[in-house]
């Protein structure tokens, strides 16, 4: 008997791992590379999801993205979830100094309604982005993180929802307006505390006019 339990149970076991091995996420990875030029811009806008950006010392930039759906999916239907993924452009254009990378993808508010921070997407998207240390950054940012580090130049970000987080490349005091509307600011640099109760708000504040680089 104690055989028998045991291999029936190793044929369950089989079919669980089958099973898995059927269902699988659809994912799809793309690294293009462009160039940059020297103190130039990096402007970032409606990217969502995970958005990592580490200086270096290249002269261009390199961008990975990594679309992926949610869930698992058959092989029957992953051609669909495929094209749920393609729908999902994003676009990088130099103009002058400034480098714009653009995403545009399909979203709907979430049931039930409860406020504007209140949006679903079918997907999970990671951006990977390598720049020169001394470019500037701007983004807006929709839903997710925003993870920066080693990056010289003046940097501007804003999130709709998610956290935002900066590794500076020096340690000279920087300029920093930082603001949550719901949330902390924590930082190592010294600033001008602004506080309302919690959790709605916290800025900290530093105008230093000799900083070489503004945050």
């Amino acid at each position: 008997m104690r055989y028998g339990f045991a291999f029936i149970g190793l044929c369950v076991a089989c079919l669980l791992l089958a099973d898995d091995a059927a269902q699988q996420k659809v994912q799809v990875s793309k690294t293009e590379k462009a160039d940059f030029p020297a103190g130039g811009t990096l402007r970032l806008q409606n990217s969502t999801g995970e958005l990592i950006i580490e200086g270096w010392e290249q002269p261009g930039v390199e961008i990975t993205t990594t679309r992926s759906s949610k869930d698992a999916y058959a092989p029957a239907d992953r051609a669909k979830a495929m094209r749920d993924l393609d729908s999902i452009q994003i676009s990088t254009k130099r103009n002058g100094d400034e480098l714009a990378v653009t995403t545009e993808f399909p979203h709907h508010r979430a049931f039930p309604y409860v406020s504007p921070l209140s949006v679903v997407t079918n997907f999970d998207l990671e951006y990977r982005i390598r720049v020169p240390r001394n470019a500037k950054l701007i983004v807006k940012h929709e839903d997710g993180e925003v993870h920066i580090d080693g990056v010289a130049g003046n940097v501007q970000v804003t999130a709709r929802q998610g956290l935002i987080t900066l590794r500076l490349a020096g340690e000279t005091q920087p300029a920093i307006d930082a603001k949550s509307d719901a949330g902390s600011v924590i930082s190592d640099f010294a600033g001008s505390e602004i506080r309302r109760p919690w959790p709605f708000g916290h800025r900290l504040v530093e105008r230093t006019s000799t900083a070489s680089q503004n945050l």
